[in-house]
């Protein structure tokens, strides 16, 4: 049965690779949590590493097969990349050593957070650089590299949720701005899940069957296995959303994954 639901929420987690540029977290962390229950404290530690695996090859897919002319507004993005894999590292280690209640309210805290702000402050659900406006997308500061990539890393949600509200501000459609979060999303994750893959569990009984380091391999292949077909089939058939109903469902996934955290709290 735990290996039907994470199949189902890997298609699920290959829809908002595509659509939002969740490579895997917001979705993928709260399932996991459920599926390793049995872990006590160390499950959400388990399910970050997880999320963290299942996002490098989510966003790397992704990457892969999104136009060169999207990923051109990136191009100079050189610096900004390195320090998303700095902090990526960064926050890796210090969930290492971070008490799991924390790294789990942590996570819904800053998703709340996002949520208010995306809902709240102007420039989310129509920005600027819409509506027929002659002012280019700004490019993201490369300083923000290092605290996106550790904070990312250290929940376990990827940078979608801190790039895609900037580069709406920035004046990208969603449409782009969820295609050029897998890239910076790959570039803090690789590092991160070198990390986690490398540390181990702690638990009384000895490393559980199934775990390579924090890495619940069983959960990663399941989600992995629904998700890759479907970011390949969005890919060569994207939807066509209108740019409003596409920030929207963004906020509501937000919404939806702060409850499904908060109720599967430690």
């Amino acid at each position: 049965m735990d290996l039907l639901v994470l199949l189902g929420v890997g298609l699920l987690t290959g829809t908002t690779t595509v659509l939002f540029g969740f490579g895997g977290g917001f979705v993928t962390v709260p399932v996991v949590v459920w599926a390793d229950s049995a872990l006590g404290g160390e499950a959400t530690r388990v399910a970050v590493a997880t999320s963290v695996v299942v996002m490098v090859v989510n966003a790397g897919f992704a990457t892969a097969v999104t136009p060169r002319r999207t990923l051109a507004a990136l191009r100079g993005g050189g610096p900004l990349l390195l320090l998303l894999a700095a902090g990526g590292a960064a926050g890796a280690f210090a969930t290492r050593l971070a008490p799991p209640a924390l790294t789990h309210w942590a996570f819904v805290a800053y998703t709340a957070v996002t949520l208010a702000d995306v809902l709240l402050r102007p420039g989310f659900l129509r920005p600027r650089g819409q509506a027929g406006s002659s002012v280019p997308p700004r490019p993201l500061p490369a300083l923000a590299g290092a605290p996106v990539g550790a904070l990312a890393a250290f929940l376990g949600v990827g940078g979608s949720v801190m790039t895609v509200p900037a580069m709406r501000r920035a004046g990208h459609p969603m449409r782009v701005a969820a295609a050029l979060a897998n890239p910076l999303t790959l570039a803090l994750s690789l590092p991160a899940a070198t990390v986690h893959l490398a540390t181990a569990p702690a638990v009384a009984d000895g490393t559980p069957v199934g775990l390579v380091g924090l890495v619940d391999l069983r959960a990663a292949t399941a989600l992995l296995l629904g998700a890759l077909p479907v970011i390949a089939l969005l890919r060569r058939h994207p939807p066509r959303i209108p740019d409003r109903v596409h920030a929207w469902a963004y906020a509501g996934l937000l919404g939806v994954v702060v409850a499904a955290m908060a109720l599967s709290g430690p």
